[in-house]
């Protein structure tokens, strides 16, 4: 029997669970300049946990939800990237993908087919946009994880600095799945080049 669910692994803002549940059940994140529709299905994941991802994370683009550079994770450059990985069904998988990119919910979505009978390759190509690419990152408990990502890689864009606000969403996941102190997350986005933006 084909899988209905997977683990869905976030490295940005979604490791905080409330700013996931805006995706899920709606609703606005704090500090936000939108308001998110939710998903088809607004459960929120029975599961999650801690994950440690090859690859290295950076931030670019300007974002219409924060302002300033958001999270992405290039799988092909050394290093490592904290993330949190939920479990999902592959419905609100695409549904939050589809929130990422300024989308509605759309049951006839064609990746939700493509999830259900199994993503060709580590790596699948939905569309243009900076979340459409698909990376299987591994598996646990016999599903398969994957996240989303821009195209190109780390260095083929100019990096930009996120909001305050944006990475006050990110030390909350990391607090919460990771414990890691208000020291050891500094330490984190110093390495990534954020040092100067404050983290509350």
């Amino acid at each position: 029997m084909l899988p209905s669910h997977l683990w869905y692994v976030s490295y940005g803002s979604n490791m905080s669970r409330r700013r996931l549940g805006c995706y899920l059940a709606g609703g606005t994140p704090p500090g936000s300049m939108r308001t998110y529709a939710g998903a088809r299905d607004r459960t929120m994941p029975t599961a999650d946990h801690a994950v440690t991802l090859p690859g290295s994370l950076y931030f670019a683009g300007e974002s219409r939800t924060w302002g300033g550079g958001v999270a992405f994770y290039d799988h092909d450059s050394p290093g490592e990237t904290a993330g949190r990985a939920y479990l999902l069904t592959i419905g609100q998988f695409v549904d939050v993908a589809n929130q990422e990119m300024h989308r509605p919910a759309d049951p006839d979505d064609p990746l939700e087919e493509v999830l259900l009978t199994g993503l060709p390759g580590e790596r699948h190509q939905a569309g243009p946009g900076h979340y459409e690419t698909l990376v299987r990152v591994g598996e646990h408990e016999g599903l398969p994880m994957l996240t989303f990502t821009a195209p190109h890689g780390m260095h083929a864009v100019p990096h930009t600095a996120p909001r305050p606000a944006y990475l006050a969403m990110l030390a909350e996941g990391l607090r919460e799945a990771h414990r890691w102190d208000a020291e050891r997350i500094e330490g984190y986005f110093e390495a990534r080049s954020v040092q100067d933006q404050p983290i509350r």
